[in-house]
């Protein structure tokens, strides 16, 4: 629960990276976009998006640490974290374990999607789907997200849009400066023409 609470404050203190935007939102639900150009060829940004432990952030996982992250991109995988054993744990016992996000679709070097609801969405009889498009764009690969959500939560629907559109914001931002954009660029290139997810 101290990580969850934490979320809400942690989002008020990270910026927007290029071409983040809550595309809608209302009491029911929202949908939320992201993208970013990187300069690799989109079979290499599939290698590094399915590795977000080595580009998400500490801060928006139940451990603190995204090293305990992992994603398994094939149907029926998921997006997972490991949490660690307490020192006082009894021998035998298992380590716990949370879902992020559960895989359905996965086109390697093309599109990944996956359904969940993200951080305090969790614990809502909230739906959500993530899908994420690897296209070759100018030499390098344009990689974006489209997060929709809806159902029913205990906190306004619009207010909780911003708080993911951050976090997701922060996260897109992180890929993108390990596979190459320069922090830099991916604040302030011109935002492109509003793809569909597929």
């Amino acid at each position: 629960m101290r990580r969850i609470a934490a979320l809400g404050l942690a989002v008020l203190l990270v910026g927007q990276p290029a071409w983040a935007e809550v595309v809608s939102s209302s009491d029911q639900g929202f949908v939320v976009r992201h993208a970013v150009d990187v300069p690799v060829a989109p079979d290499t940004a599939w290698k590094a998006l399915i590795a977000p432990a080595t580009w998400w952030s500490s801060e928006h996982t139940y451990s603190a640490d995204a090293s305990n992250l992992y994603l398994d991109a094939q149907a029926t995988g998921c997006f997972c974290e490991l949490l660690p054993l307490p020192k006082d744990a009894p021998e035998g016992t298992r380590r716990g374990s949370i879902e992020h996000l559960h895989v359905v679709y996965a086109d390697p070097g093309k599109a990944l999607r996956m359904t969940g609801g993200l951080g305090p969405l969790q614990s809502e009889a909230v739906a959500g789907t993530l899908t994420i498009t690897l296209k070759a764009a100018d030499g390098g690969t344009r990689i974006q997200w489209f997060y929709v959500a809806g159902g029913f939560a205990r906190f306004k629907m619009p207010e909780m849009a911003v708080a993911v559109d951050r976090v997701l914001g922060q996260q897109i931002a992180r890929l993108g400066e390990r596979l190459g954009a320069e922090a830099a660029e991916v604040g302030s290139a011109k935002k492109p023409a509003l793809a569909p997810a597929d």
